[in-house]
């Protein structure tokens, strides 16, 4: 199974190049999005507070991984996942999707959080553990959003149906993700934000585990 994960990230690694405008359009979202929130909410005079600043950012990422993970079925046509079925294992496929995309949302939330720092400024205290915080929040929303992004391929590719399934798993590694991430502006103890990543690995863990079960019975039919 670890060889079929690596030649489908390879897979997906190869069709992004070839199709670099898709990736192109999410990263120019990013920026966009951040320079938008520069001359709309008064930062230009150095007055966004702190919880404003956390707030902003997570709903700018969660906005960039929906855009970027959604796609991962969308793009597979109904010959390729044919081809699939009979070369890799459900099991193989959904993982190497939640691999992957796990390192794109990664990818843009650390482009969204250096041009953050630059226009808006950086309050973050503690980066270590604002960037534990980013590794385990773009693995709950790749897991969560690849899943439902399957689910919906199924019923014909519906974006509606795609945002009804994923907000109530969304919603909480959203919210767990913006306490961790004020907990390390604020410069608190680890000890503090402890139960909250135990939580938020957790929910990634479930998740990531409802995936790897579930999958098969979605792709088998």
């Amino acid at each position: 199974m670890l060889k079929e994960i690596s030649v489908l990230i390879q897979k997906e690694l190869t069709l992004e190049w070839r199709q670099k405008f898709a990736l192109n359009g999410i990263l120019l979202y990013v920026v966009s999005a951040v320079f938008i929130t520069y001359l709309s909410v008064g930062a230009k005079q150095g007055n966004i507070s702190s919880p404003t600043w956390n707030a902003l950012y997570w709903i700018i990422i969660l906005f960039s991984a929906v855009n970027a993970v959604a796609k991962s079925f969308v793009q597979e046509h109904q010959g390729r996942q044919l081809y699939y079925y009979m070369i890799a294992s459900p099991e193989a496929i959904i993982l190497s999707k939640i691999i992957y995309n796990t390192g794109l949302t990664l990818l843009l939330a650390l482009l969204g959080y250096g041009v953050f720092s630059v226009i808006l400024g950086n309050p973050v205290h503690d980066q270590g553990l604002f960037l534990l915080n980013l590794i385990l929040g773009a693995m709950g929303f790749s897991a969560s959003l690849t899943m439902v992004s399957g689910i919906a391929s199924k019923a014909g590719n519906n974006a509606t149906l795609m945002a009804i399934l994923s907000f109530p798993v969304i919603i909480p590694i959203l919210l767990m993700a913006i306490r961790i991430s004020k907990n390390a502006m604020d410069g608190l103890d680890w000890s503090v934000s402890a139960d909250k990543l135990i939580s938020l690995l957790a929910i990634n863990a479930i998740v990531a585990a409802a995936a790897y079960i579930l999958f098969p019975f979605l792709w088998r039919s």
